[in-house]
């Protein structure tokens, strides 16, 4: 019997959101919503690995965004996608999650004031969501993947499957050696 396995449609590129060397030899993709609890908790989980891991690590973050079941989600990633313009996406995301319970418009104004954005371009970006199709991009990128809900995770371009908890997440990063 073979195991059928899913993989990224869409490889890793100069759009993606990026942390570690480009040439590490494990690459963890997730796909992530800003309003969704398992998303937030799956980035500590993620931060602690990106520590043990060190470089043999690269995390690529991507946008998917659950609107059918969390109001605030869309304009949550369009605002960290304005932060990406002026080159804060990782605060943003950070401090995104950090605050998952206030995502209402004006909070994540006061967060894109707290990573140090221009709040002129910032309320420009979210005015005309200058983002939304990045963000279509991967949500379509996901779906075609076989990403169905939040947070998915793909290492080294093939979909995980397993527990994303930190002890069986780490074992199948180090497994692909």
């Amino acid at each position: 019997m073979t195991q059928e396995y899913t993989y990224l449609t869409i490889p890793i590129n100069d759009l993606d959101h990026s942390q570690g060397l480009a040439n590490a030899p494990i690459t963890l993709v997730q796909y992530g919503d800003y309003e969704c609890p398992y998303t937030r908790r799956s980035t500590v989980i993620v931060r602690a690995l990106q520590q043990q891991l060190g470089d043999r690590l690269r995390f690529v973050f991507r946008n998917f965004p659950l609107t059918e079941i969390h109001a605030h989600a869309l304009h949550a990633a369009l605002a960290a996608e304005a932060a990406n313009n002026q080159g804060k996406f990782w605060q943003m995301h950070d401090a995104i999650f950090h605050h998952q319970h206030a995502l209402q418009d004006a909070e994540l104004a006061q967060l894109a004031e707290t990573v140090g954005l221009d709040l002129h371009q910032y309320s420009s970006d979210m005015a005309i969501q200058r983002n939304l199709e990045r963000i279509e991009v991967d949500v379509e990128g996901g779906e075609q993947s076989g990403v169905q809900g939040t947070p998915t995770f793909f290492i080294n371009g093939r979909l995980y499957n397993g527990s994303w908890q930190q002890d069986a997440l780490l074992a199948a990063l180090t497994a692909i050696q």
